[in-house]
């Protein structure tokens, strides 16, 4: 039996649910369990909705940084992207850091993984390398031809902008 909060997820267009979720915030941990979850289609849902009903660095979801962190290696290509998002607008601390660093590289690593997630996992990469200078040395490799053949054009020159910043 679906709940109420799934029954939203795959019934209702994103303003709708948004506008939900915002209204029943006693659905927010609910929500929050669904995204780290692997209960599809609820669970790339609910992280997308999350992202888009959370404030920065949310306190409802500080608890739960661990455990984002380690579902992100067993989803598939759009729900990590979410829950990376999730994750960009939370302040990570020191004894996560490391953990999230791995996992972005792991999905930056892998040439045959959608361009969308790539490139959030390398924007993650790229925010902890400003926090942590030594780590700049490390990330300059992640640009070589073989990590930017599969990508367009136009992605090519975000990457190349954003490496910009960090050098």
């Amino acid at each position: 039996m679906t709940s109420v909060l799934e029954e939203k997820l795959i019934t209702s267009y994103k303003e709708e649910v948004v506008s939900f979720l915002n209204n029943h915030p006693e659905y927010f941990e609910e929500a929050i369990q669904l995204a780290i979850a692997d209960k599809q289609p609820f669970s790339w849902r609910a992280a997308f909705l999350l992202v888009n009903c959370m404030k920065k660095n949310d306190n409802r979801v500080q608890k739960y940084i661990n455990q984002i962190v380690e579902s992100i290696k067993t989803k598939k290509d759009g729900h990590q992207r979410e829950l990376l998002k999730i994750l960009f607008n939370m302040e990570i601390k020191g004894k996560h850091e490391g953990k999230l660093f791995d996992v972005c590289m792991s999905l930056w690593e892998q040439i045959n993984k959608q361009p969308s997630i790539r490139i959030t996992a390398l924007k993650f990469i790229l925010k902890i390398a400003k926090k942590h200078p030594e780590l700049k040395e490390e990330i300059v490799y992640l640009t070589q031809d073989h990590y930017l053949e599969f990508l367009s054009p136009g992605v090519k020159k975000s990457i190349e902008r954003m490496m910009h910043e960090v050098k």
